[in-house]
């Protein structure tokens, strides 16, 4: 293929030492994509509040030992 010979990742032309994907080069293309689709995924874990993002269950409510069931409760 004659974009093997693009380096995967290119310096950012904005003066900082940031590089990028090449989108040029195949592997570059495919992080892309991979990076959009977790990003995405992540995202709408996120708004669902679903995965790693769920909230914790609620906590069972307390009982104090004198309201146990089957104590005599002196």
């Amino acid at each position: 293929m004659h974009h093997d010979d693009e380096p995967v990742f290119k310096r950012s032309q904005w003066g900082t030492n940031r590089y990028y994907y090449n989108a040029r080069n195949p592997v570059g293309l495919v992080l892309i994509v991979i990076t959009v689709l977790a990003v995405g995924t992540m995202l709408i874990l996120m708004a669902n509040r679903a995965g790693p993002f769920a909230p914790p269950p609620a906590p069972a409510p307390w009982n104090s030992p004198s309201a146990a069931p089957g104590s005599s409760g002196r």
